[in-house]
Protein backbone atom coordinates (compact mmCIF):
# COMPACT_ATOMS: atom_id res chain seq x y z
CA UNK A 1 0.00 0.00 0.00
CA UNK A 2 1.61 3.36 -0.72
CA UNK A 3 1.62 5.77 2.36
CA UNK A 4 2.75 8.89 0.09
CA UNK A 5 1.55 12.22 0.41
CA UNK A 6 0.55 13.52 -3.45
CA UNK A 7 1.68 16.40 -4.48
CA UNK A 8 -1.42 18.48 -4.20
CA UNK A 9 -1.48 17.23 -0.34
CA UNK A 10 1.69 18.30 0.22
CA UNK A 11 1.00 21.85 -1.00
CA UNK A 12 -2.30 21.35 1.17
CA UNK A 13 -0.04 20.85 4.05
CA UNK A 14 2.40 23.55 3.08
CA UNK A 15 -0.03 25.99 2.73
CA UNK A 16 -1.69 25.42 6.23
CA UNK A 17 1.42 24.99 8.34
CA UNK A 18 2.15 28.33 6.58
CA UNK A 19 -1.03 29.71 8.06
CA UNK A 20 -0.51 28.58 11.57
CA UNK A 21 3.35 29.44 11.76
CA UNK A 22 2.94 32.96 10.41
CA UNK A 23 -1.14 33.57 11.28
CA UNK A 24 -1.59 32.06 14.57
CA UNK A 25 1.55 32.72 16.91
CA UNK A 26 0.93 31.56 20.48
CA UNK A 27 0.19 35.24 21.64
CA UNK A 28 -2.76 35.03 19.18
CA UNK A 29 -3.47 32.21 20.37
CA UNK A 30 -3.67 33.42 24.27
CA UNK A 31 -5.02 36.67 23.34
CA UNK A 32 -8.18 34.73 21.86
CA UNK A 33 -8.47 32.39 24.58
CA UNK A 34 -8.38 35.38 26.97
CA UNK A 35 -11.48 36.94 24.65
CA UNK A 36 -13.63 33.64 25.29
CA UNK A 37 -11.57 31.17 23.52
CA UNK A 38 -13.10 31.71 19.50
CA UNK A 39 -11.93 34.24 16.92
CA UNK A 40 -14.51 34.79 14.24
CA UNK A 41 -11.48 36.57 11.93
CA UNK A 42 -9.01 33.52 12.50
CA UNK A 43 -12.42 31.54 11.55
CA UNK A 44 -12.49 33.34 8.44
CA UNK A 45 -8.88 32.91 7.86
CA UNK A 46 -9.50 28.74 7.58
CA UNK A 47 -12.25 29.76 5.34
CA UNK A 48 -10.14 31.74 2.88
CA UNK A 49 -7.97 29.31 2.41
CA UNK A 50 -10.93 27.31 1.45
CA UNK A 51 -10.70 24.48 4.72
CA UNK A 52 -14.41 24.90 5.45
CA UNK A 53 -15.27 23.82 2.57
CA UNK A 54 -13.06 20.89 2.23
CA UNK A 55 -15.57 17.97 2.32
CA UNK A 56 -18.08 20.29 0.70
CA UNK A 57 -18.82 19.44 -2.81
CA UNK A 58 -17.13 21.44 -5.94
CA UNK A 59 -20.69 21.94 -7.29
CA UNK A 60 -21.73 23.42 -4.16
CA UNK A 61 -18.75 25.55 -3.46
CA UNK A 62 -16.34 23.25 -1.81
CA UNK A 63 -12.97 21.87 -2.91
CA UNK A 64 -14.99 18.13 -2.66
CA UNK A 65 -11.54 16.76 -0.86
CA UNK A 66 -11.68 13.19 0.64
CA UNK A 67 -10.23 11.95 4.23
CA UNK A 68 -6.89 12.14 3.62
CA UNK A 69 -6.91 15.74 2.80
CA UNK A 70 -8.98 16.39 5.81
CA UNK A 71 -6.38 14.32 7.96
CA UNK A 72 -3.67 16.43 6.61
CA UNK A 73 -4.95 19.58 7.38
CA UNK A 74 -6.24 18.73 10.75
CA UNK A 75 -2.61 17.21 11.63
CA UNK A 76 -1.20 21.20 11.06
CA UNK A 77 -3.98 22.57 13.05
CA UNK A 78 -2.77 21.07 15.60
CA UNK A 79 0.56 21.34 15.50
CA UNK A 80 -0.38 25.03 16.03
CA UNK A 81 -3.42 24.39 18.93
CA UNK A 82 -5.53 26.11 17.14
CA UNK A 83 -9.33 26.52 18.84
CA UNK A 84 -10.66 27.41 16.16
CA UNK A 85 -13.63 23.99 15.88
CA UNK A 86 -12.31 23.45 11.69
CA UNK A 87 -13.35 19.66 12.46
CA UNK A 88 -16.77 20.97 12.49
CA UNK A 89 -17.00 22.53 9.08
CA UNK A 90 -15.92 19.01 7.91
CA UNK A 91 -18.76 17.56 9.81
CA UNK A 92 -21.60 20.20 8.83
CA UNK A 93 -20.60 19.40 5.36
CA UNK A 94 -19.92 16.25 4.87
CA UNK A 95 -23.45 15.37 6.48
CA UNK A 96 -25.54 18.12 4.34
CA UNK A 97 -23.97 16.94 1.43
CA UNK A 98 -25.06 13.55 1.58
CA UNK A 99 -27.83 13.35 3.64
CA UNK A 100 -30.19 16.67 3.13
CA UNK A 101 -32.70 17.48 0.54
CA UNK A 102 -31.47 19.43 -2.33
CA UNK A 103 -32.94 22.95 -0.89
CA UNK A 104 -31.02 22.36 1.93
CA UNK A 105 -27.60 22.00 0.33
CA UNK A 106 -28.61 24.84 -1.89
CA UNK A 107 -29.39 26.90 1.23
CA UNK A 108 -26.46 25.50 3.34
CA UNK A 109 -23.40 24.12 1.63
CA UNK A 110 -22.05 27.79 -0.31
CA UNK A 111 -22.53 29.32 3.36
CA UNK A 112 -20.55 26.20 4.97
CA UNK A 113 -17.88 26.46 2.44
CA UNK A 114 -17.17 30.06 2.35
CA UNK A 115 -17.48 30.52 6.15
CA UNK A 116 -20.24 32.41 6.72
CA UNK A 117 -22.05 30.30 8.51
CA UNK A 118 -20.26 28.05 11.52
CA UNK A 119 -22.72 24.93 11.62
CA UNK A 120 -21.43 22.50 14.45
CA UNK A 121 -22.60 19.32 15.67
CA UNK A 122 -25.14 18.99 18.64
CA UNK A 123 -25.48 15.79 20.22
CA UNK A 124 -24.54 15.30 24.02
CA UNK A 125 -27.02 15.09 26.34
CA UNK A 126 -26.72 14.74 30.50
CA UNK A 127 -26.31 11.10 31.46
CA UNK A 128 -25.76 9.74 27.93
CA UNK A 129 -21.95 8.96 28.57
CA UNK A 130 -21.26 9.25 24.86
CA UNK A 131 -23.99 6.57 23.75
CA UNK A 132 -25.50 7.64 20.07
CA UNK A 133 -28.66 6.19 20.77
CA UNK A 134 -29.29 7.93 23.84
CA UNK A 135 -31.46 10.55 22.95
CA UNK A 136 -34.16 12.49 24.65
CA UNK A 137 -34.68 15.54 22.97
CA UNK A 138 -37.90 15.06 20.52
CA UNK A 139 -39.40 17.12 17.63
CA UNK A 140 -42.94 16.91 16.29
CA UNK A 141 -43.92 18.63 12.62
CA UNK A 142 -45.82 22.40 13.18
CA UNK A 143 -46.87 24.81 11.00
CA UNK A 144 -45.64 23.04 7.82
CA UNK A 145 -42.18 22.79 9.28
CA UNK A 146 -40.64 20.84 12.28
CA UNK A 147 -39.77 21.72 16.15
CA UNK A 148 -37.14 20.62 18.39
CA UNK A 149 -37.43 20.29 22.24
CA UNK A 150 -34.49 19.19 23.93
CA UNK A 151 -31.33 20.16 26.05
CA UNK A 152 -27.83 19.25 24.17
CA UNK A 153 -24.39 19.98 26.55
CA UNK A 154 -20.53 20.66 25.61
CA UNK A 155 -21.74 22.14 22.33
CA UNK A 156 -18.71 23.37 20.93
CA UNK A 157 -19.11 27.24 20.35
CA UNK A 158 -22.37 26.63 20.44
CA UNK A 159 -23.12 30.51 21.70
CA UNK A 160 -21.02 31.67 18.58
CA UNK A 161 -22.12 29.08 16.03
CA UNK A 162 -24.79 30.24 13.55
CA UNK A 163 -26.52 26.78 13.32
CA UNK A 164 -26.61 23.40 14.74
CA UNK A 165 -27.03 19.76 13.37
CA UNK A 166 -29.26 17.74 16.04
CA UNK A 167 -30.81 14.77 16.41
CA UNK A 168 -33.84 14.39 18.23
CA UNK A 169 -37.08 11.50 18.48
CA UNK A 170 -39.28 12.14 15.97
CA UNK A 171 -42.25 9.14 15.22
CA UNK A 172 -39.88 6.66 17.16
CA UNK A 173 -37.05 6.81 15.81
CA UNK A 174 -34.29 9.59 15.93
CA UNK A 175 -34.07 12.17 13.19
CA UNK A 176 -31.83 14.79 12.44
CA UNK A 177 -32.64 18.20 12.08
CA UNK A 178 -30.84 21.86 11.43
CA UNK A 179 -31.63 24.45 13.79
CA UNK A 180 -30.58 28.09 13.85
CA UNK A 181 -28.93 29.55 16.70
CA UNK A 182 -31.29 32.89 16.07
CA UNK A 183 -34.19 30.79 15.86
CA UNK A 184 -37.17 31.34 18.38
CA UNK A 185 -36.74 29.10 21.21
CA UNK A 186 -32.98 28.93 21.02
CA UNK A 187 -31.30 30.33 24.57
CA UNK A 188 -27.33 29.12 24.99
CA UNK A 189 -25.16 29.41 27.66
CA UNK A 190 -21.40 29.77 26.98
CA UNK A 191 -18.06 28.81 29.18
CA UNK A 192 -14.46 28.45 28.19
CA UNK A 193 -13.39 24.84 28.12
CA UNK A 194 -9.92 23.26 29.53
CA UNK A 195 -7.91 23.46 26.54
CA UNK A 196 -9.17 27.38 25.87
CA UNK A 197 -11.30 26.78 23.64
CA UNK A 198 -14.96 27.44 23.87
CA UNK A 199 -18.25 25.16 24.45
CA UNK A 200 -22.38 25.86 25.48
CA UNK A 201 -24.89 24.87 26.85
CA UNK A 202 -27.94 24.47 24.11
CA UNK A 203 -31.94 24.56 25.32
CA UNK A 204 -34.40 24.37 22.61
CA UNK A 205 -37.77 25.23 23.66
CA UNK A 206 -39.83 24.18 20.42
CA UNK A 207 -37.27 25.51 17.90
CA UNK A 208 -38.19 25.68 14.47
CA UNK A 209 -36.32 23.29 12.79
CA UNK A 210 -35.28 21.84 8.78
CA UNK A 211 -35.46 18.10 8.47
CA UNK A 212 -31.87 17.08 7.62
CA UNK A 213 -32.55 13.27 6.77
CA UNK A 214 -35.08 10.83 8.50
CA UNK A 215 -32.20 8.13 9.06
CA UNK A 216 -30.47 10.49 12.21
CA UNK A 217 -29.03 7.43 14.01
CA UNK A 218 -27.22 6.62 10.36
CA UNK A 219 -26.30 10.42 9.74
CA UNK A 220 -24.79 10.83 13.17
CA UNK A 221 -22.92 7.80 13.54
CA UNK A 222 -21.11 9.08 10.37
CA UNK A 223 -20.74 12.67 11.67
CA UNK A 224 -19.09 11.11 15.07
CA UNK A 225 -16.92 9.56 12.89
CA UNK A 226 -15.88 12.11 10.69
CA UNK A 227 -14.98 13.54 14.17
CA UNK A 228 -12.90 10.99 15.46
CA UNK A 229 -10.74 10.81 12.18
CA UNK A 230 -10.53 14.50 12.95
CA UNK A 231 -9.64 14.42 16.34
CA UNK A 232 -7.00 11.45 15.68
CA UNK A 233 -5.58 13.61 13.14
CA UNK A 234 -5.24 16.66 15.36
CA UNK A 235 -3.97 14.81 18.00
CA UNK A 236 -0.49 13.45 15.87
CA UNK A 237 -0.22 17.07 15.32
CA UNK A 238 -0.52 18.11 19.15
CA UNK A 239 1.58 14.93 19.89
CA UNK A 240 4.52 15.86 17.08
CA UNK A 241 5.07 19.60 18.27
CA UNK A 242 4.50 18.75 21.85
CA UNK A 243 7.47 16.06 21.20
CA UNK A 244 9.72 18.51 19.47
CA UNK A 245 9.30 21.07 22.05
CA UNK A 246 10.30 18.70 24.62
CA UNK A 247 13.33 17.59 22.68
CA UNK A 248 14.62 21.02 22.04
CA UNK A 249 14.46 21.88 25.76
CA UNK A 250 16.29 17.89 26.20
CA UNK A 251 18.90 19.13 24.65
CA UNK A 252 19.31 22.86 25.82
CA UNK A 253 18.68 22.59 29.53
CA UNK A 254 21.68 21.93 31.66
CA UNK A 255 22.07 20.09 35.21
CA UNK A 256 25.09 19.01 36.78
CA UNK A 257 27.27 20.72 33.80
CA UNK A 258 25.61 18.69 31.45
CA UNK A 259 22.69 18.64 28.88
CA UNK A 260 19.95 16.77 30.20
CA UNK A 261 19.11 14.85 27.20
CA UNK A 262 22.51 13.01 27.79
CA UNK A 263 20.95 11.38 30.59
CA UNK A 264 20.11 7.47 29.94
CA UNK A 265 16.86 7.58 31.54
CA UNK A 266 16.03 10.93 30.24
CA UNK A 267 17.09 9.65 26.70
CA UNK A 268 14.76 6.34 26.93
CA UNK A 269 11.78 8.49 27.82
CA UNK A 270 11.89 10.52 25.07
CA UNK A 271 12.32 7.07 22.58
CA UNK A 272 9.01 6.33 24.31
CA UNK A 273 7.03 9.50 23.30
CA UNK A 274 8.24 8.89 19.62
CA UNK A 275 7.53 5.10 20.02
CA UNK A 276 3.90 6.32 21.48
CA UNK A 277 3.39 9.03 18.16
CA UNK A 278 4.38 6.70 15.74
CA UNK A 279 1.65 4.19 16.55
CA UNK A 280 -0.81 7.14 16.86
CA UNK A 281 0.07 7.94 13.39
CA UNK A 282 -0.43 4.91 12.06
CA UNK A 283 -3.45 4.32 13.71
CA UNK A 284 -4.64 8.16 12.36
CA UNK A 285 -3.79 6.63 8.78
CA UNK A 286 -6.17 3.43 9.52
CA UNK A 287 -8.84 5.74 10.61
CA UNK A 288 -8.70 8.25 7.48
CA UNK A 289 -8.31 5.15 5.28
CA UNK A 290 -11.32 3.68 6.91
CA UNK A 291 -13.87 6.23 6.73
CA UNK A 292 -15.58 5.68 3.47
CA UNK A 293 -15.96 1.85 4.48
CA UNK A 294 -19.01 0.20 4.95
CA UNK A 295 -20.99 1.54 8.29
CA UNK A 296 -19.86 -1.53 10.57
CA UNK A 297 -16.11 -1.63 9.13
CA UNK A 298 -16.27 2.04 9.90
CA UNK A 299 -17.09 2.43 13.20
CA UNK A 300 -15.42 -0.58 14.35
CA UNK A 301 -11.70 1.07 13.04
CA UNK A 302 -12.65 4.26 14.46
CA UNK A 303 -13.08 2.84 18.02
CA UNK A 304 -10.15 0.84 17.57
CA UNK A 305 -8.33 4.29 16.35
CA UNK A 306 -9.43 6.30 19.01
CA UNK A 307 -8.50 4.06 21.86
CA UNK A 308 -5.15 3.68 20.87
CA UNK A 309 -4.68 7.78 20.09
CA UNK A 310 -6.02 8.08 23.46
CA UNK A 311 -4.15 6.13 25.17
CA UNK A 312 -0.89 7.54 23.55
CA UNK A 313 -2.42 11.02 24.06
CA UNK A 314 -2.25 10.32 27.98
CA UNK A 315 1.41 9.01 27.62
CA UNK A 316 3.20 11.83 25.05
CA UNK A 317 1.42 14.47 27.02
CA UNK A 318 2.71 13.30 30.97
CA UNK A 319 6.02 12.97 29.36
CA UNK A 320 6.26 15.87 27.61
CA UNK A 321 5.16 17.90 31.26
CA UNK A 322 6.91 15.67 33.32
CA UNK A 323 10.63 16.04 31.12
CA UNK A 324 9.98 19.61 31.60
CA UNK A 325 9.95 19.42 35.19
CA UNK A 326 7.99 22.38 36.99
CA UNK A 327 7.90 24.99 34.03
CA UNK A 328 5.65 22.44 32.55
CA UNK A 329 2.52 23.02 34.78
CA UNK A 330 3.16 26.95 34.26
CA UNK A 331 0.05 28.78 32.04
CA UNK A 332 3.21 30.90 30.38
CA UNK A 333 4.66 28.10 28.82
CA UNK A 334 3.49 26.58 25.95
CA UNK A 335 3.89 23.05 26.85
CA UNK A 336 1.23 23.37 29.32
CA UNK A 337 -1.49 23.88 26.77
CA UNK A 338 -0.22 20.83 24.41
CA UNK A 339 -0.78 19.18 27.37
CA UNK A 340 -4.38 20.54 28.24
CA UNK A 341 -5.43 20.02 24.42
CA UNK A 342 -4.45 16.46 24.70
CA UNK A 343 -6.52 15.98 27.95
CA UNK A 344 -9.39 17.39 26.08
CA UNK A 345 -8.87 15.65 22.47
CA UNK A 346 -8.90 12.14 24.75
CA UNK A 347 -12.30 12.97 26.00
CA UNK A 348 -13.81 14.06 22.87
CA UNK A 349 -16.09 11.67 20.82
CA UNK A 350 -16.10 8.97 23.13
CA UNK A 351 -12.80 8.86 25.85
CA UNK A 352 -10.50 5.69 25.81
CA UNK A 353 -13.19 3.82 28.27
CA UNK A 354 -15.83 3.95 25.72
CA UNK A 355 -13.84 3.21 23.28
CA UNK A 356 -12.65 -0.07 24.63
CA UNK A 357 -15.81 -1.17 25.26
CA UNK A 358 -16.67 -0.52 21.53
CA UNK A 359 -13.39 -2.59 20.66
CA UNK A 360 -14.17 -5.03 22.89
CA UNK A 361 -18.20 -5.97 21.45
CA UNK A 362 -16.75 -5.55 17.68
CA UNK A 363 -14.89 -9.13 19.09
CA UNK A 364 -17.04 -10.56 20.90
CA UNK A 365 -18.30 -12.94 17.97
CA UNK A 366 -14.38 -13.58 16.36
CA UNK A 367 -12.25 -14.81 19.25
CA UNK A 368 -10.85 -11.74 20.29
CA UNK A 369 -9.51 -11.65 16.67
CA UNK A 370 -9.66 -8.33 14.55
CA UNK A 371 -11.79 -9.29 11.12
Amino acid sequence: MDFDFSDDQEQLRDAVRKWVDKGYSFDRRRATEKAGGFDRAAWNELAELGLCGLYVPEDDGGLGMGPTEGMVVMEELGRGIVLEPLNQALIAGAIVANYADAATKAAWLPRISSGEALVVLAYQEQGARYALNACKATAQAANGGYQVQGHKSVVPVGDQADAFLVPAQFNGKTALFLVERSASGVSCRGYGTQDGGRAAEVQLDHAAATLVTLDGQTALEHAVDIGIAATCAEAVGVMDKAMTITAEYLTTRKQFGAVIGSFQALRHRAADMKMQLELARSMSYYASLKLNAPTAERRAAMARAKYQLGSSMRFVGQQAVQLHGGIGVTNEYIVSHYFKKLTQLEMTFGDSLHHLGEVSACMEDKAGVFA
